[in-house]
């Protein structure tokens, strides 16, 4: 018998994971990924029906209405499009999951779960931020149907694809944690978030619009993240690069600490 205690005491030890949980993080990413992306007509065929009827109207619009090139037109809103969709899908992977988690109340199956609140930040910002890659890919393949295919800058493009994705990302994850309600989600999402990312560029040139709107939308970071992105694609950018990327830097970690603070200490998560 006592040759058996030290063996049983062992077998009930903590089990070590090294750094990284890294198993725990993977299991926690596909269960993002499965939950995301239950319902591929609503999650991909829906962003891009959408996006396509934006750019068919402009389309028309814009050949019977005006004398601008139509193509010009689609093609200074075709960058802007995608990024809107890949910071919809970001948003929604991350917030309405967490949203649907806590009313259901397996939430805690992750909040339990060995992994630090670092662990578990990062698999929310990554999920959201490839779920949202996903979706702008498939907005972007529907383009080539009203433009060609142009990429100016690579690193520009998927730099600012993947800023997007998570901004967006961990807007969703602090908005589902915050959320007890479904109401207070979609009001957030549709009188906040919403209006920020319309007024940003997506369909007209900052430029172009008045001087008190180009002073408020100086200040909205979304902007400067469709900026960035049509840089990339088409070579045109209306802030200085230097200062989008460091505000997609700071926004990013200023959001990532929220959120890991938030995870840290449980709030609105273990009520």
């Amino acid at each position: 018998m006592s040759r058996a205690a030290p063996h049983a005491i062992g077998a009930l030890q903590a089990r070590r994971f090294g750094p990284v949980n890294w198993i725990g993080c993977w299991s926690l990413l596909r269960r993002q990924f499965k939950n995301g992306f239950s319902d591929l007509h609503y999650t991909i065929l829906g962003p891009v029906i959408s996006n396509a009827l934006y750019l068919l109207l402009f389309v028309i619009a814009s050949s019977s209405l005006t004398k601008l090139d139509p193509e010009a037109i689609v093609t200074f809103i075709a960058p802007g499009l995608i990024s809107f969709a890949i910071a919809e899908r970001a948003f929604e992977v991350s917030g309405a999951n967490l949203i649907f988690d806590k009313h259901e109340r397996t939430h805690f199956d992750w909040l339990m779960a060995p992994l630090t609140p670092t662990e578990k930040a990062a698999c929310f910002a990554l999920s959201s931020t490839i779920g949202g890659m996903a979706v702008g890919v498939a907005v972007a393949l529907m383009t080539l149907l009203f433009v060609p295919a142009r990429v100016a800058h690579p690193g520009a493009l998927l730099f600012f694809a993947l800023a997007t994705g998570m901004m967006h990302g961990l807007i969703g994850t602090l908005l589902g944690i915050w959320a007890a309600k479904w109401d207070q989600y979609t009001a957030l999402h549709t009188f906040v978030l919403l209006p920020l990312a319309f007024l940003s560029g997506v369909f007209a040139p900052v430029a172009s619009m008045p001087e008190t709107a180009q002073t408020l939308i100086a200040f909205n970071p979304i902007f400067y993240l469709i900026d960035g992105f049509r840089y990339g694609a088409i070579g045109e950018a209306a802030a200085d690069l230097r200062l989008s990327v460091g505000v997609a830097l700071a926004v990013n970690a200023g959001l990532f600490a929220w959120v890991h603070y938030w995870l840290r200490t449980g709030y609105r998560l273990k009520s």
